[in-house]
């Protein structure tokens, strides 16, 4: 009898504290179904199922506010477009495609007499800048044509955890 009671109050115990009861965590996920870019706010966001599970401060273009119209304004796009190929061997530490120009972007361009541009990225810092006081220096501040920048730790990561094909969203 003394037994019977002593494992009663050994499981009364875990009860009472929650580990019988406990969720195990949620793993986190290993790749990201979409990515949000919000202009305004310096970040993107690693999203699965609806959630962000990672986030990054981000550099733009020189000219950070609005839409991207055409070649050299130094804007970085808005609006939905896919992450559809990746460059491991670009100017800057990897980098992947964000397919703007869209249909739409085209037409407007043209509309308006110019070229849209293309060739807008997610990257790390120029590879020929070896000084780490110097690599410093561009974070925080907006540097890029209209890409969007990361560290070179942040791009190895963005690297293995978003695949070709996955959307992106890029809000003001």
């Amino acid at each position: 009898m003394p037994l019977r009671l002593t494992l009663v109050a050994i499981l009364g115990a875990f009860v009472a504290v929650g580990c019988a009861t406990r969720p195990l965590p949620t793993p986190e996920p290993t790749y990201a179904d979409k990515v949000i870019v919000e202009k305004s706010a310096r970040r993107l966001r690693l999203m699965n199922n609806g959630d962000a599970f990672r986030e990054y401060r981000v550099s733009l273009g020189g000219n950070p506010i609005g839409h991207k119209v055409r070649e050299g304004d130094q804007r970085t796009p808005e609006g939905d477009y896919l992450l559809n190929w990746r460059n491991p061997n670009s100017r800057f530490h990897k980098s992947i495609h964000i397919s703007y120009p869209n249909q739409q972007d085209i037409q407007f361009a043209r509309y308006l007499g110019h070229n849209p541009g293309g060739l807008i990225m997610i990257h790390g810092l120029p590879n020929h800048i070896v000084s780490e006081q110097v690599r410093r220096e561009y974070i925080g501040r907006d540097w890029t044509d209209g890409c969007i920048a990361v560290t070179n730790e942040e791009m190895d990561e963005i690297w293995n955890l978003v695949r070709d094909g996955t959307p992106i969203r890029i809000l003001p």
